[in-house]
């Protein structure tokens, strides 16, 4: 039972820091120059309102200097140039405000916009890799390069770049203004950068190594649950809900602490930077305040250096707290580059032959093929085969036997390693995957539908196949009285892969998109293996009127599906090593006839559970 759980696990897991194929690390700002040049005009405007915005709020201390040293102290009885004072003292807030709120919104602009083309070109990319790479690779680390790390390269311009150009210019800003103020004092409050240098320095390493932690330890904790979440019904069926609480309270726990660990530590470099900026105010109010009794310093001066120095230690702060968040974005892109990286296996020819798909026949070839996935040993040997058009072949054997191989290597989502696919004579390699995509249709056992109406279900959201092309074809395969049950019809919305409906109802509706479609080449890949007999019987009829004018692949669980196409074949170990229609095989006494009898043996057993469970009622 245990083991039970432990193989779940492992077969779940898709842990968010999986890694991709290593490539040089690139710098972050190297990696996104291309996009930012793109926005360069945005990126300007955004760096003169910081610049304006900047100015405002730090002239406004100026201001005030002027007001005390030149009309208060003096004994100057100027109401109208105070009351001047305060109006470009309230312009000034004002035009902070407004540049600060422009500022921010086209970074946001750009950055977003970024972001989004990030996003959109690596979805893009993970579509057209290749079957091999999902072999290799956990979904949950594909959905973690769409979501977290392009959340982390979102923080890089909300964060990191709007704090280094605005924190940035104010540092350069307010000395400026302490120099033009007092060289003197300036100087020594300088002598507080080496100080400032070696605790940021200091803290650096320690608050990398806690944030890491705590990351990796929330991705554990979001890994496990999702987990749990995707298998509850293992997890309820073998009785390991106490078992898995335990085991998520030791990493929600392991979370906690680190979590503690990180605010403690953020805690600490800010106090340690309160404290130096509380020395600083109090050595220059001394130094200054003795200069002001002396009567070499004005005391509006002191004032504004005073604001100054307040002002100066906190785009120090920020700008060292936004190392992480950096050092965050630096490993996004990195593991995005990376993925961005890897090319897909199956490619299409520069110049791809295109067939008609009116015209094409339906004749398959696979001639002497050698597969086997990445380095393992060969899944199919030697095999050559030869489908007429419009022939319908049934394909069975038992588990590994290469049956469901010998589809996607049609639909060419591996290539062979020796040997050759073709359709109507065409090597499959020279054609574009599209075109070969719209010549062969694949129905699946498990169906998958989209979220969103059964309309859109059957064409793909293809608006420009028709309503009454999509109601016709639901009739023709028997689906439209099921359909026209629904509570808004051809509009019923489905949920995430049609959870709402049944199975045989999910076929019929990809058997429907067969017809809307009109594929040369049919593939069912045992699309009949978890229906009950009533709705076997259901798809059974469908498949019969599908089939009609195609040549058509069925890999059968059940015997019965096949029973009437014109060949079938017996696999076994990569090879055929039977092939004839169903009496042929049956009058051969061999590999099939064993697979016919226990297939009977089985219908038996389940006939003879039926009855006894009727008779027990």
């Amino acid at each position: 039972m245990a083991q039970a759980i432990n193989n779940w696990q492992m077969d779940q897991k898709a842990d968010p820091n999986a890694p991709v194929p290593k490539t040089k690390p690139v710098s972050t700002i190297r990696a996104l120059s291309g996009y930012m040049k793109e926005h360069r005009l945005t990126f300007a405007a955004f760096i003169g309102c910081t610049l304006i915005a900047i100015s405002a709020e730090l002239l406004q201390p100026y201001l005030m200097k002027i007001a005390i040293d030149d009309n208060l102290l003096v004994g100057k009885n100027d109401v109208r140039g105070l009351m001047i004072i305060c109006a470009i003292y309230f312009l000034l807030s004002l035009i902070s405000m407004v540049f600060t709120y422009l500022q921010n919104n086209l970074l946001q602009k750009a950055g977003q916009s970024i972001v989004a083309s990030i996003r959109k070109r690596l979805f893009a990319h993970i579509s057209k890799l290749s079957m091999s790479y999902f072999d290799k690779v956990p979904s949950g680390s594909l959905i973690t390069h769409v979501s977290s790390d392009t959340e982390s390269v979102s923080q890089f311009f909300n964060q990191v770049l709007l704090s280094v150009f605005r924190d940035g210019f104010t540092l350069i800003f307010i000395l400026v203004m302490m120099f033009q103020l007092d060289v003197t004092l300036t100087l020594y409050c300088l002598i507080l950068l080496p100080i400032i240098a070696g605790i940021a320095i200091a803290f650096r390493r320690y608050m990398r190594h806690t944030y890491q932690m705590a990351r990796t330890r929330l991705s554990r904790l979001v890994a496990f649950t999702a987990e749990n979440l995707s298998g509850m019904n293992l997890v309820q069926a073998f009785h390991q809900e106490e078992e898995q609480e335990r085991q998520f309270k030791e990493r929600n726990d392991s979370y906690f602490k680190a979590n503690l660990r990180e605010i403690r530590t953020n805690v600490l470099f800010n106090r340690t930077y309160e404290i130096l900026n509380n020395l600083a105010i109090a050595v220059v109010t001394w130094l200054g305040g003795r200069a002001v009794l002396g009567l070499t310093l004005e005391f509006g001066v002191l004032y504004a250096f005073i604001t100054y120095i307040r002002m100066f230690f906190q785009p120090i702060n920020t700008i060292t707290q936004q190392w992480n968040t950096l050092q965050s974005a630096s490993v996004a892109i990195n593991r995005i580059w990376g993925l961005l990286a890897v090319q897909p296996e199956v490619t299409d020819p520069k110049t791809p032959v295109r067939m008609d798909q009116a015209k094409v026949q339906g004749r398959i070839d696979f001639n002497r093929i050698t597969f086997g996935y990445g380095d393992g040993a060969p899944v199919i040997r030697d095999l050559d085969l030869h489908v007429k058009p419009g022939e319908m072949i049934g394909i069975v054997g038992t588990t590994g036997a290469g049956k469901s191989s010998l589809i996607s290597l049609l639909c060419r989502f591996y290539d062979v390693q020796e040997g050759s696919v073709k359709i109507d004579g065409v090597d499959i390699r020279e054609m574009a995957q599209s075109d070969l995509h719209r010549i062969v249709g694949l129905v699946q056992q498990e169906p998958y539908l989209y979220s969103g109406t059964v309309l859109d279900n059957v064409r793909l959201f293809n608006d420009s196949i028709s309503k009454e092309r999509v109601i016709e074809a639901c009739r023709f395969i028997g689906a439209d009285p099921i359909i026209q049950g629904m509570s808004k019809g051809y509009d019923t919305r489905l949920s995430e892969r049609g959870s709402g409906l049944s199975a045989g109802e999910r076929q019929l509706i990809s058997f429907a998109r067969i017809i809307v479609f009109q594929p040369k080449i049919l593939i069912l890949d045992e699309a009949t293996a978890n229906l009950d007999s009533h709705t076997e019987q259901l798809i059974q009829n469908a498949l019969l009127l599908v089939a009609q004018g195609r040549t058509t692949l069925v890999i059968a669980h059940r015997l019965s599906t096949i029973m009437g196409a014109d060949r079938i074949l017996v696999m076994s170990k990569g090879q055929v090593v039977e092939q004839g229609t169903h009496q042929e095989l049956l009058d051969s006494h061999g590999y099939y006839e064993e697979l016919y009898l226990h297939s009977q043996g089985q219908k038996q057993k389940r006939e003879r559970a039926g009855a006894g469970l009727y008779r027990s009622q």
